[in-house]
């Protein structure tokens, strides 16, 4: 017993004092970001501009690894099973990665305590939007054909217990109104289908499409922010609409496995932070419609488990309606 005892005691002191060691030497190879979604999305084209531009103070490559599938629970499960060693981070969407762990269905092997959040880097707030000649000019016109119409006027998402099927069902709340939700597969079909007049309405992102506003292929009907978007300066937020309570957003930042050490994750969020504060990110981001949020310490930390508890409330409503 002694010398079990004994051993144990200098496995502990031999892990005290690895830590600093390994963080002196950090990071000595690549180190790989994974994105939980496929290539040529959002948070793929900000994680690789994110990349792109904090290697050059790094002083070792980020490689953007994708982990596509199942809306973000292969990655995010890679991520969290990862060696704490700080080799291996990961992008944190939220809420997405918020109703995969709290939707027993999925039986997720991870939970939001698995990660350690570092640094955001995006918000991208969420938008109504309707095709170009849609009869519905506001979203006071969408809101009230709902209430007329209870579960006819379809309204779809990029994913069930997504972020955009949480405004959704914000809306339903606030408004007191019913839409019938389809749900896609992503972006590319959510366009499709209000296109070709199958679907009613998207709620979506800025980010995904505020490009095609100023075509008039699609109008927007609301942002759902406190603050009006910069690049849809034009469309009304849902505050001013009367909706102070449908406020979402899809966020992303760094982070990594639970364990890894703290002045890793320092060293991590120091050169994150200075190329998301830096004027290039700034030029890079306004290019794709990605609104820069930079949060760190503290400040994410309050933001990582604020989403948690208003996911609950939406996720739990959403699970009682299959």
């Amino acid at each position: 017993m002694f010398i079990r005892r004994r051993t144990l005691l200098a496995a502990s002191a031999a892990s005290a004092v690895a830590s600093p060691a390994l963080a002196q030497n950090y990071p000595r190879r690549a180190v790989q970001l994974i994105v939980a979604f496929p290539a040529g999305g959002s948070t793929d084209v900000g994680a690789r501009i994110l990349a792109g531009l904090a290697e050059k103070d790094f002083g070792q490559p980020l490689t953007v690894v994708n982990k596509a599938g199942a809306g973000g629970q292969i990655g995010f499960t890679e991520a969290a099973r990862a060696r704490p060693d700080g080799y291996t981070l990961c992008f944190l969407n939220l809420p997405g990665m918020n109703t995969i762990t709290l939707d027993p269905e999925r039986k997720a092997a991870f939970t939001i305590d698995s990660f350690i959040p570092i640094v955001n880097q995006v918000l991208d707030p969420g938008f109504i939007w309707v095709k170009g000649d849609s009869p519905y000019k506001t979203l006071a016109d969408l809101v009230d054909a709902a209430k007329k119409n209870p579960g006819k006027i379809s309204a779809c998402t990029t994913g069930i217990l997504s972020d955009d099927h949480l405004a959704i069902l914000m809306v339903q709340e606030a408004a007191k109104c019913e839409f019938r939700i389809v749900h896609f597969d992503g972006g590319a079909q959510q366009l499709t289908g209000v296109l070709g007049g199958h679907v009613d309405v998207a709620f979506d992102n800025v980010g995904s499409v505020f490009k095609r506003v100023a075509t008039g292929e699609i109008r927007g009907l609301a942002v759902t922010d406190t603050q009006r978007s910069k690049f849809l300066p034009q469309i009304p937020i849902t505050p001013e609409l009367g909706m102070p309570t449908v406020i979402s957003s899809s966020t992303r930042g760094v982070g990594a496995p639970k364990g890894t050490p703290a002045d890793i994750c320092k060293i991590v969020e120091t050169a994150f932070l200075k190329a998301i504060n830096s004027a290039e990110m700034k030029e890079k981001m306004d290019a794709v419609g990605l609104a820069l949020k930079p949060m760190v310490g503290a400040e994410y930390a309050k933001y990582y488990a604020d989403q948690q508890a208003q996911a609950k409330k939406y996720t739990e409503w959403a699970l009682k309606m299959r």
